[in-house]
């Protein structure tokens, strides 16, 4: 990190504008911003690309898809979690929360195991060894309505870079799956289940929730304060589920489902986030609110790729032209992130902060990337 890098002749993504300039970058931080289309000797010209800050992802299942490619496929993890960090550095990606989830259903229905733990220790000790493009924090998705969630949460402690914990609750009939139908669709599409089956998996799922999810929202929320994490809501749907969230301390929800419950967050302070994929296909794989509603009554502040990493970018751009403001399209992956969960070393292009960079074009309304750094070394 102590090779001297300018990028020369950019359209440079600040906070609050985007200007030609170019920025200086020296032992993995940028050094100075200025202005002007001219390139100094030895400087990269960017052609009047798009230089931003690389993008800040807190809710992403790509590692999930890495470590099982197919149902019953358990990938050798140490291969899955570099191919998805390069994946993410590929991306525009530069600073990641892998979601892992800890609470399997139940121990009578064991369709998921227990996997967070080893997995967190694996990509950690990856980290440790410098084998890893990208900044890696944890984000540990809390399915409360589980009979196996305090153990699991147990064995995570304040060393362990648990930077988000977000409450889930995925019982049919409220928050994502208010229509059955589709939570229908999607498990049976996905464990094949007949109707007889999918019904006894309905049963289970709201047995397990009145047995356990008041007293394992409460443990889950008092395992984030030990760990120093930020709390999420998820899917909130109902002002009164915004209330509860409130009541927690919680600061960013992630997918509410209506409008009423986005309006009920910014009420409480509480910073709305959206699938990038929701934006890009022009509305919820679940039949919930479309990102571009929220965008359109100034309630999104974040984007997450939540299922494809490249979506992030593309959502960006999007959003900046739904706004007529490139800046703020893009200050929806950069600072907004890094501020909602308090990383103040980047998200934003200031001296001092940390060289994560993306350079881009825009080819047919779309992003071409063409140029990553973390910490001032070139990741793709």
């Amino acid at each position: 990190m102590t090779d001297e890098l300018i990028l020369a002749n950019a359209r440079l993504v600040l906070p609050g504008e985007t200007l030609i300039g170019s920025v200086k970058v020296a032992e993995g931080k940028i050094a100075d911003i200025s202005g002007g289309a001219s390139v100094p000797v030895g400087a990269v010209d960017c052609e009047g690309d798009y230089v931003c800050p690389g993008l800040v992802e807190l809710h992403t299942d790509n590692l999930e898809r890495h470590i099982q490619p197919r149902p019953k496929v358990d990938w050798p993890h140490a291969s899955a979690i570099i191919a998805h960090d390069a994946e993410l550095a590929g991306t525009g990606i530069t600073t990641v929360f892998d979601a892992m989830r800890v609470g399997s259903i139940s121990r009578r229905e064991s369709r998921y195991g227990a996997y967070a733990r080893q997995l967190a220790s694996e990509l950690l000790e990856l980290r440790a060894a410098d084998a890893l493009k990208i900044s890696h924090f944890l984000h540990l998705r809390a399915e409360i309505c589980t009979d196996t969630l305090v153990d699991e949460l147990k064995a995570f402690g304040e060393e362990d870079r648990v930077g988000l914990v977000s409450l889930m609750d995925h019982t049919p009939g409220q928050r994502q799956f208010r229509d059955i139908s589709k939570l229908e669709q999607y498990v049976k599409g996905k464990h094949g289940f007949d109707d007889a089956a999918f019904q006894a998996h309905v049963a289970h799922l709201m047995e397990l929730q009145e047995t356990y999810g008041a007293v394992h929202e409460a443990e889950a929320v008092k395992a984030a304060n030990h760990f120093g994490a930020v709390l999420a809501s998820h899917d909130d749907t109902t002002e009164a589920q915004v209330a509860v969230s409130a009541g927690h301390g919680i600061r960013l929800a992630e997918f509410p489902t209506t409008v009423e419950a986005a309006q009920a967050c910014h009420a409480h302070g509480i910073k709305v986030m959206m699938g990038a994929p929701n934006l890009i296909r022009g509305g919820s794989h679940s039949g919930n609110v479309a990102a571009h509603e929220l965008a359109e009554v100034e309630l999104l502040d974040i984007l997450s790729s939540d299922y494809v990493p490249a979506a992030l970018l593309m959502a960006a751009v999007k959003l900046g032209g739904l706004w007529g403001d490139m800046a703020r399209g893009l200050g929806t992956v950069t600072h907004a992130p890094a501020d909602a969960v308090g990383l103040e070393d980047r998200g934003r292009m200031e001296a001092g902060k940390r060289a994560d960079l993306i350079r881009f074009g825009i080819k047919a309304d779309t992003p071409a990337l063409r140029g990553v750094w973390s910490r001032g070394v070139r990741v793709a």
